[in-house]
């Protein structure tokens, strides 16, 4: 590979580092500033935050990788999740980051809802935190997948017999990096790599698909009909009911993704949600759009100059490397590192709180000091981070396949939990146990009898979101209404 990628991706990842230790000097004394950077985000930072963290490699491999092989009727998956995301900044976004700070300034997911019905407060934190941990291994896997991917792809022998293959050695670096920014930066740290890395994204989004379709030998005009796949320009080709519900409904996994929801919590003010979720949806708008045409583009592209893809996943890394100058090419890199890095960084640190404050904090050290507690939180990022290496060590894992499974269940268990939580003053302490046991084991059992498919146009089963969203909702309904003498349950 010429040596102008290797500079621009050298570049990048200098810049996280350096990110990570300006944000070690700015707000890592104290819990609240390595868990939440003090509540002070302002709407700009929350906003891309949020999305770069949400949109992870998923964006720029998964997503690309369907539509590349299968055609425009994966795009309902952007289409739901887009829908869903302007709802989660409507209905959770504000509530949240009053609530979390009126119930006992709580800095976790897991503590706000101990403090939001304390008659269950040790059963909701252990519960929450153990779904935290299990689920953010998974999905963190998903992004290490990516990595791996890319440097097999990209870099291959490049590094010669170092006892590990292209693939692996793509993971460790990968996870490496962004263990350095995050577990010495924190919360500011990890914002603020998420600022920069959702602007590397959207501008390689805009700039890749424009170039595939106008550049030289691009696939602007009629070439894009001239794909040899029926109906490869139609939203509805091969589209059963399930698949339409199973891709629409991706967008109900938004309500109880933590490491989404916990920018909300940090934006600096109430009176500031409604500028951040502008920011954010136009950023969502246009990163969706740029990586529907990737795929799209991308297939015209290679069917017409007759080149070959074995994995479609990889359609983003092919394209950077056959069209841009090596520079260019080294910033589309960073973008796909950007994507996959700010998920991963933002997963290892919302896991790593909830093993500090409703684990460590609980049952060991109730009284522990901040500099104890955020030097646990450290520890607690790097062994979560093993746990996803080992996972993602298969080379045949898909980045969607391991992202859907993921949000699903952080969909199903919290997403109904949240949402009533916040706007139920009925809800009960025993309710909102049955909801996220509920929710994450009809997920669980879902996919283990392999009942479930994420793709539109699949007919063997049914997104597990759905089910499991179901099931959790009226198990917090109904098991709060014959509670609700037994309880009583604080005011909204």
């Amino acid at each position: 590979m010429p040596t102008g990628t290797y500079i621009s991706l050298a570049l990048y990842f200098i810049l996280m580092i350096a990110i990570g230790l300006w944000a070690w000097k700015r707000s890592t004394d104290t819990s609240e500033g390595y868990l939440l950077a003090g509540r002070n985000l302002p709407p700009a930072v929350a906003a891309l935050s949020a999305g770069a963290s949400d949109m992870s490699g998923w964006l720029l491999l998964g997503l690309p990788g369907a539509l590349y092989a299968s055609g425009l009727v994966e795009a309902w998956i952007g289409i739901g999740l887009f829908v869903g995301a302007l709802a989660n900044w409507f209905i959770v976004a504000p509530r949240l980051r009053a609530q979390t700070e009126s119930y006992g300034n709580a800095l976790t997911i897991p503590e706000f809802l101990a403090n939001r019905f304390p008659d269950r407060a040790v059963a909701l934190r252990v519960i929450s935190a153990l779904i935290v941990v299990i689920f953010f291994a998974v999905y963190t896997a998903a992004g290490l997948v990516g990595g791996g991917k890319l440097f097999e792809t990209s870099f291959a022998g490049l590094f010669g017999d170092v006892g590990m293959s292209d693939y692996m050695l793509g993971i460790w670096i990968t996870a490496l990096v962004v263990l350095a920014y995050t577990m010495v930066g924190g919360f500011l740290a990890v914002s603020l790599t998420d600022f920069v890395q959702g602007l590397i994204m959207v501008v390689a989004l805009v700039v890749m698909p424009l170039v595939v379709m106008f550049g030289e030998g691009g696939s602007a005009g009629g070439s894009l009909t001239e794909v040899p796949v029926e109906g490869f320009l139609s939203f509805t080709n091969g589209l059963t009911l399930l698949g339409f519900i199973s891709a629409i409904t991706w967008g109900l996994g938004y309500f109880g993704q933590p490491h989404i929801i916990v920018r909300f919590m940090a934006i600096d003010t109430v009176e500031k949600v409604g500028t951040a979720r502008n920011i954010g949806m136009t950023w969502m708008g246009v990163a969706l759009l740029g990586s529907i045409g990737i795929g799209i583009a991308g297939r015209a592209f290679t069917d017409r100059n007759g080149i070959v893809i074995d994995d479609p996943e990889t359609i983003f890394i092919v394209l950077a490397n056959l069209l841009f100058h090596p520079l260019v090419t080294g910033f589309l890199l960073a973008a796909l590192l950007a994507a996959i890095m700010s998920t991963i960084s933002s997963q290892l640190l919302v896991a790593s709180s909830s093993l500090t404050e409703d684990f460590y904090k609980l049952f060991f050290r109730k009284n522990a000091s901040e500099r104890e507690s955020v030097n646990v939180g450290r520890i607690c990022v790097a062994l979560v981070a093993i746990a996803a290496i080992i996972i993602a060590a298969d080379p045949e894992s898909e980045v969607l396949g391991l992202v859907s499974n993921a949000w699903a269940g952080f969909g199903a268990a919290f997403g109904p939990l949240i949402i009533l939580s916040l706007t139920w003053d009925r809800m009960t302490g025993a309710g909102a146990v049955a909801g996220l046991v509920t929710g994450a084991a009809v997920v669980m059992a879902w996919i283990i009898l392999g009942w479930n498919s994420a793709l539109p146009g699949m007919d063997q089963g049914l997104y597990e979101i759905v089910p499991g969203f179901i099931a959790a909702w009226l198990a917090i309904v109904l098991v709060s209404k014959a509670s609700a003498r037994e309880e009583r349950p604080l005011p909204a």
